[in-house]
């Protein structure tokens, strides 16, 4: 999770819902390998079409939504394979992999991949808008109303103390691969607070979930659209039961108060999610191409999706299938003008 695209803003941090994902596989995969496990037959116009899939229910509704298309619709030969971000783009560089389906950002492996060596091409936005930031559990946040002012987490330092923050208050972050400006932020900001990783996305989604029933106090990273999380009293419809929380406003974003990630003193920016595909799939032919271009929706939909996934247990082809019979103008823009001969 870096910064920008071009001029568009990005970047990236996640957190899959609880059990539901690892259930999927999803919350230990992702190392430096590259493997397929999911798989359908197709024809040969379209051929392969490779999705990489990152580990948060978000991304798998993404992938699922444009690989069901594409098997049903174009004929394609899908696979998922299961990578963590910066995987995702070694493969599309080699060629194992031909999309990206969700990408927040990466300023040094755009430099890499799309400026010098022109192997990873933009393919637009996913239309989903991304916020990644400090929280704390809304229990907190009614009981005491300033602590969503950065200035004042010093003097609530002492409620966020554990183990392994020692004398400083805890700050918990997500999955080690995950690319944040937090501890510049400590730093730069003068917080008495350690960060702290937390593990896999599930146990961190897991102690919001603890912070709410217990009462207890957690300051920690997170991001939307995340399906199940009620943020700043805004969550999905049909969702039960979701975590509450409440977003803690740090100094302003300003264009360029991040661009040296060892004196960033800044909020994150807004994210406008895009797509990635390798530049030998983009000049393929393959009808997969537009798809992914013309590819486009909202948060609601994709935290319905993942809902149906992470809620419900559907399986992410199921749960895609739902949504894609649900909405057929949707999905009719997508595919205008594509040819499924």
């Amino acid at each position: 999770m870096s910064r920008r695209l071009g001029r568009i803003k990005l970047g990236r941090a996640r957190i899959v819902a609880l059990a539901a994902v690892v259930g999927l596989g999803l919350a230990g995969c992702g190392g430096s390998d590259i493997k397929d496990n999911s798989s359908s037959s197709g024809s040969s116009k379209c051929g392969n079409l490779r999705i990489a899939v990152n580990p948060w229910t978000g991304y798998v509704a993404n992938a699922h939504v444009i690989g069901v298309l594409a098997k049903e619709k174009l004929g394609c030969n899908v696979t998922y394979p299961e990578v963590k971000e910066e995987v995702g783009w070694q493969g599309m560089d080699s060629g194992s992999i031909d999309a990206v389906v969700e990408n927040w950002g990466h300023d040094d492996l755009v430099k890499t991949y799309v400026d010098e060596k022109k192997t990873v091409e933009d393919a637009g936005l996913t239309g989903n808008e991304g916020l990644i930031g400090w929280f704390v559990p809304q229990w907190m946040a009614d009981k005491y109303p300033d602590i969503l002012d950065w200035n004042n987490l010093n003097k609530y330092a002492d409620l966020f103390k554990t183990s392994e923050s020692g004398d400083q208050g805890q700050l918990l972050d997500g999955d080690p691969s995950y690319v944040t400006n937090d501890e510049a932020l400590v730093k730069n900001l003068n917080l008495n607070f350690k960060v702290v990783v937390g593990g896999s996305e599930a146990a961190l989604l897991q102690s919001f979930r603890d912070a709410e029933r217990n009462q207890t106090p957690l300051l920690a990273y997170f991001y939307t659209p995340q399906w199940y999380a009620e943020v700043d009293g805004q969550s999905t419809p049909g969702v039960k039961d979701p975590v509450q929380i409440a977003h803690v406003k740090l100094p302003d974003y300003t264009e360029g108060c991040d661009a040296d990630p060892a004196k960033v003193a800044c909020d994150y920016p807004p994210y406008h999610l895009n797509k990635l595909i390798a530049t030998k799939f983009a000049d393929s032919g393959s009808p997969a191409v537009d798809l992914i271009k013309n590819f486009n929706w909202t948060n609601e939909d994709q935290n319905l999706v993942a809902s149906y996934i992470g809620q419900d247990g559907m399986s992410p082809d199921d749960a895609a299938k739902k949504w894609i019979d649900a909405n057929p103008d949707k999905v009719d823009a997508w595919l205008k003008g594509i040819s499924t001969s």
